[in-house]
């Protein structure tokens, strides 16, 4: 009697090569993408250490020559520190916008892996600079600045990079699904990020960076050594972009491609040739970047971005100062909290791409939850310190709301648009279509913090209006997109809805 195969080689065996290949390129570039954001994260965390109430210190030194500010980091401890804040996100945040738009013309003409690659370490060599800080005691503010403007530059390396990677081996079959999973890393990594510089926030805030600097570093070396750009390098099957003729209004998505299966794929074990493949000599030539505005959606997605990355980063870097301000925690326990935050948004985003994916409206789908956000944020603005319980549900609720759209739009629209039938078949516009969507989207980013820096000295309900009035806007913008997508459903009612597969 011959012995059964063992449950985990039929486990391996039950998926192709190409599936298998898919699966890791998609975790590794979840991975290097998480880091990213990990390394973000921590200026967030560490400013309710930089500018503290120095009257809740228990152990204080000899000889204080000021009771309300010995506990401060200079130039910090200043009355105008919230602008100082502001400035220093902002460094950030513009640098990266300006950044975004050239970064994606240099990802479709260099190669992705070297690319990413020197964007990580790069990243994390900034990262771990603005730690040291701490260790060699600086206090000019320019140190800062200057760090901060390089960091956002070398950081937009990133997303174009790996949506591209991701647009190269997934089509557009479940796609809002696929990467409404795989966009969490963004919230994993504030997540990671908020837990990781919150050890040592209270006792030596520079390792907040370093380490963070180090982890975007190591991730670096290994996207180097394992990243796959193109199936075809792999000899693997390249996804199919279009359904076919027949087109329903702006983005269509249900497709008979399975989650990690290229739509011709070959029998089961088969390894197909690049012959049999109809492998072509000549590549499409990248498209420019005016060729790219002319893509049906792409501005108003743009700027439906622009205010919703407002009110997401806005979040991000104020929101721990905001629970210690209001809510009375300390660095570490604000930092902690303001987690919440992003799980609500790794399920906002997955719910978002499942129903855009039912559905098949991108734009609906972004303009729903837009309006369901504007109430919410005014409804935690006012109720949301009430309690452990009412905080807990109301930022995991609100940042399901705010990062849902956000995520949609960075990832699943942009695969579309930069796969859009107008190009003929020329993915090569993915790169671009991505960094013009997210570029634009990091000026909204770049000015919510600036905003919140100079509104909060008068109060934080001003703060959240602000928040509530660019919901309101991204969602008008998506207006012309909605009523094309309402009436297409309307028109072909009689077309086949849902997935077809699960």
């Amino acid at each position: 009697m011959g012995s059964s195969v063992a449950p985990g080689i039929r486990l391996v065996r039950a998926f192709s090569r190409d599936s298998w290949y898919r699966g890791f390129t998609l975790l590794l570039t979840f991975l290097c993408y998480t880091a990213y954001h990990l390394s973000r994260k921590p200026i967030s965390i560490v400013k309710s250490e930089l500018h503290r109430n120095c009257s809740t210190v228990r152990v204080r030194p000899q000889n204080i020559t000021n009771n309300d500010t010995w506990c401060d980091w200079p130039p910090f401890d200043q009355s105008n520190y919230q602008e100082l804040f502001g400035a220093l996100d902002n460094s950030f945040l513009v640098a990266y916008a300006i950044g975004m738009f050239f970064s994606g013309i240099f990802g479709e003409r260099l190669p992705l892996r070297y690319y990413l690659t020197s964007g990580m370490l790069l990243s994390g060599l900034f990262t771990t600079l603005f730690g040291l800080g701490f260790y060699w005691n600086i206090h000019a503010f320019w140190f800062y600045v200057l760090i901060q403007i390089a960091n956002g530059l070398v950081q937009t390396t990133g997303w174009p990079a790996v949506v591209t990677c991701v647009g190269n081996w997934f089509g557009k079959g479940k796609r809002g699904f696929i990467m409404g999973i795989w966009n969490s890393h963004t919230s994993v990594g504030n997540i990671l990020g908020s837990l990781i510089a919150g050890v040592w926030v209270s006792s030596a805030w520079g390792l907040s960076f370093i380490v963070p600097g180090v982890i975007i570093a190591v991730m670096g070396l290994i996207c180097f050594f394992f990243l796959v750009e193109r199936p075809e390098d792999v000899d693997c099957c390249p996804p199919q972009h279009h359904e076919g003729p027949e087109q329903t209004p702006l983005l269509r998505n249900g497709s008979d491609e399975e989650l990690f299966r290229s739509p011709n794929h070959a029998a089961e074990g088969s390894i197909n040739t690049p012959t049999e493949r109809g492998t072509v000599t000549e590549g499409p030539t990248a498209i420019s970047f005016v060729g790219a505005l002319k893509i049906p959606g792409v501005m108003e997605f743009s700027l439906c971005l622009l205010f919703a990355k407002l009110v997401s980063y806005t979040f991000l870097y104020w929101l721990p100062l905001y629970i210690a301000n209001v809510a009375h925690f300390d660095s570490k326990g604000a930092g902690d909290m303001s987690t919440l935050f992003d799980f609500g948004g790794i399920l906002g985003g997955i719910i978002a791409g499942i129903v855009s994916d039912y559905t098949g409206g991108r734009a609906t789908t972004c303009c729903v939850m837009l309006i369901v956000a504007a109430p919410m944020l005014f409804l935690y603005n006012n109720i949301g310190q009430n309690g452990i319980g009412t905080t807990i549900a109301m930022l995991i609720v609100c940042g399901g709301l705010v990062n849902g759209p956000y995520a949609l739009i960075t990832t699943a629209v942009s695969a579309d648009l930069g796969t859009h039938e107008s190009l003929r078949g020329n993915a090569k516009a993915l790169s671009t279509v991505t960094a013009i969507i997210d570029g634009t989207g990091s000026i909204g980013a770049a000015l919510g913090p600036l905003f919140a820096g100079l509104i909060s000295p008068t109060g934080w309900n001003n703060v959240f209006f602000m928040l509530i009035t660019a919901d309101i806007l991204a969602c008008l913008l998506l207006s012309r997109l909605v009523y094309k997508e309402v009436r297409g459903c309307c028109g072909h009612s009689s077309r086949q809805r849902g997935f077809k597969e699960f």
